[in-house]
Protein backbone atom coordinates (compact mmCIF):
# COMPACT_ATOMS: atom_id res chain seq x y z
CA UNK A 1 0.00 0.00 0.00
CA UNK A 2 1.36 3.67 -0.83
CA UNK A 3 -0.60 6.57 0.21
CA UNK A 4 0.48 10.30 -0.89
CA UNK A 5 -0.58 13.20 2.27
CA UNK A 6 -0.49 15.84 -0.13
CA UNK A 7 -0.99 18.29 2.73
CA UNK A 8 -2.76 18.90 6.51
CA UNK A 9 -6.00 19.05 4.69
CA UNK A 10 -6.44 15.69 3.02
CA UNK A 11 -4.56 13.96 6.47
CA UNK A 12 -7.86 12.84 7.19
CA UNK A 13 -8.75 11.11 3.72
CA UNK A 14 -5.05 9.47 3.65
CA UNK A 15 -6.16 7.55 6.79
CA UNK A 16 -9.27 6.32 5.64
CA UNK A 17 -7.56 4.88 2.87
CA UNK A 18 -4.91 3.37 4.97
CA UNK A 19 -8.34 1.98 7.34
CA UNK A 20 -9.52 0.04 3.89
CA UNK A 21 -6.16 -1.23 3.83
CA UNK A 22 -4.98 -2.42 7.12
CA UNK A 23 -6.41 -6.02 6.67
CA UNK A 24 -5.93 -8.00 9.61
CA UNK A 25 -3.18 -6.07 10.49
CA UNK A 26 -3.13 -4.88 14.67
CA UNK A 27 0.46 -3.95 15.29
CA UNK A 28 1.79 -1.30 13.08
CA UNK A 29 5.00 0.13 13.53
CA UNK A 30 5.95 3.46 11.87
CA UNK A 31 9.68 4.52 10.77
CA UNK A 32 9.94 7.84 9.55
CA UNK A 33 12.83 10.56 10.58
CA UNK A 34 12.23 13.31 13.36
CA UNK A 35 9.57 15.14 12.06
CA UNK A 36 8.16 13.13 8.99
CA UNK A 37 4.50 13.46 10.48
CA UNK A 38 4.34 9.96 12.40
CA UNK A 39 2.70 11.33 15.21
CA UNK A 40 -0.01 13.52 13.18
CA UNK A 41 -0.63 10.82 10.95
CA UNK A 42 -1.45 8.94 14.04
CA UNK A 43 -3.47 10.74 15.29
CA UNK A 44 -5.43 11.22 12.11
CA UNK A 45 -5.81 7.63 11.79
CA UNK A 46 -7.18 7.40 15.63
CA UNK A 47 -10.03 10.22 14.89
CA UNK A 48 -10.59 8.19 11.70
CA UNK A 49 -11.48 5.15 13.71
CA UNK A 50 -13.64 7.17 16.64
CA UNK A 51 -11.14 8.21 18.91
CA UNK A 52 -12.63 11.10 21.26
CA UNK A 53 -9.87 11.44 23.28
CA UNK A 54 -7.27 14.02 23.19
CA UNK A 55 -4.74 12.37 21.25
CA UNK A 56 -0.92 13.09 21.90
CA UNK A 57 2.42 11.44 21.64
CA UNK A 58 3.22 9.44 24.03
CA UNK A 59 7.03 10.51 24.18
CA UNK A 60 6.94 10.85 28.15
CA UNK A 61 4.72 7.91 29.17
CA UNK A 62 5.62 5.82 26.25
CA UNK A 63 2.21 4.55 25.88
CA UNK A 64 -1.34 6.20 25.66
CA UNK A 65 -4.27 4.31 25.45
CA UNK A 66 -7.25 5.41 23.36
CA UNK A 67 -10.79 4.00 22.92
CA UNK A 68 -12.08 3.90 19.33
CA UNK A 69 -15.93 4.25 17.89
CA UNK A 70 -16.54 0.02 19.09
CA UNK A 71 -15.20 1.13 22.51
CA UNK A 72 -12.15 -1.01 21.72
CA UNK A 73 -8.62 -0.21 23.27
CA UNK A 74 -5.87 1.15 20.56
CA UNK A 75 -2.61 1.28 22.18
CA UNK A 76 -0.27 4.55 21.22
CA UNK A 77 3.30 3.86 21.82
CA UNK A 78 6.53 6.18 21.38
CA UNK A 79 9.76 4.10 21.97
CA UNK A 80 12.33 7.31 21.24
CA UNK A 81 13.05 7.91 24.84
CA UNK A 82 14.02 4.00 25.52
CA UNK A 83 17.61 3.71 26.50
CA UNK A 84 17.11 0.03 26.92
CA UNK A 85 15.35 -2.75 26.07
CA UNK A 86 14.87 -4.24 29.67
CA UNK A 87 12.57 -1.12 29.99
CA UNK A 88 9.82 -2.55 27.28
CA UNK A 89 10.05 -5.63 29.13
CA UNK A 90 9.25 -4.16 32.33
CA UNK A 91 6.22 -2.68 30.81
CA UNK A 92 5.19 -5.68 30.15
CA UNK A 93 5.15 -5.06 26.30
CA UNK A 94 3.78 -8.69 25.38
CA UNK A 95 0.63 -8.16 26.85
CA UNK A 96 0.22 -5.11 24.21
CA UNK A 97 1.39 -6.31 21.05
CA UNK A 98 -0.58 -9.71 21.31
CA UNK A 99 -3.76 -8.75 22.94
CA UNK A 100 -5.66 -8.64 19.99
CA UNK A 101 -5.97 -5.09 20.00
CA UNK A 102 -4.81 -2.06 17.74
CA UNK A 103 -1.15 -1.28 18.23
CA UNK A 104 0.31 2.22 16.67
CA UNK A 105 4.46 2.05 17.36
CA UNK A 106 6.54 4.83 16.62
CA UNK A 107 10.19 4.61 16.64
CA UNK A 108 10.20 0.79 16.52
CA UNK A 109 14.12 1.02 15.25
CA UNK A 110 14.86 1.27 18.93
CA UNK A 111 12.92 -2.37 19.77
CA UNK A 112 13.35 -3.49 16.12
CA UNK A 113 14.32 -7.70 18.26
CA UNK A 114 10.93 -7.75 19.95
CA UNK A 115 8.20 -6.80 17.22
CA UNK A 116 5.93 -9.35 16.73
CA UNK A 117 6.56 -11.69 13.36
CA UNK A 118 3.32 -10.14 12.02
CA UNK A 119 4.39 -6.43 12.58
CA UNK A 120 3.19 -4.21 9.26
CA UNK A 121 6.31 -1.90 8.68
CA UNK A 122 5.18 1.60 7.72
CA UNK A 123 7.24 3.89 6.42
CA UNK A 124 6.16 7.55 6.40
CA UNK A 125 8.68 9.97 4.53
CA UNK A 126 8.52 13.16 3.69
CA UNK A 127 8.97 14.71 0.01
CA UNK A 128 10.89 17.03 -1.78
CA UNK A 129 7.68 18.81 -2.42
CA UNK A 130 6.12 18.73 1.29
CA UNK A 131 4.16 15.94 0.53
CA UNK A 132 4.16 12.79 2.76
CA UNK A 133 3.98 9.37 1.78
CA UNK A 134 3.17 6.28 3.49
CA UNK A 135 4.23 3.00 2.19
CA UNK A 136 3.76 -0.63 3.66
Amino acid sequence: MEITIKNLDTIHEAAKEFVKGMGEGKVFAFYGKMGAGKTTFIKALCEVLGVEDVITSPTFAIINEYTDGNDEPIYHFDFYRIKKLEEVYDMGYEDYFYSGNLCLLEWPELIEEILPENVVKVTVEEQADGTRKLSC
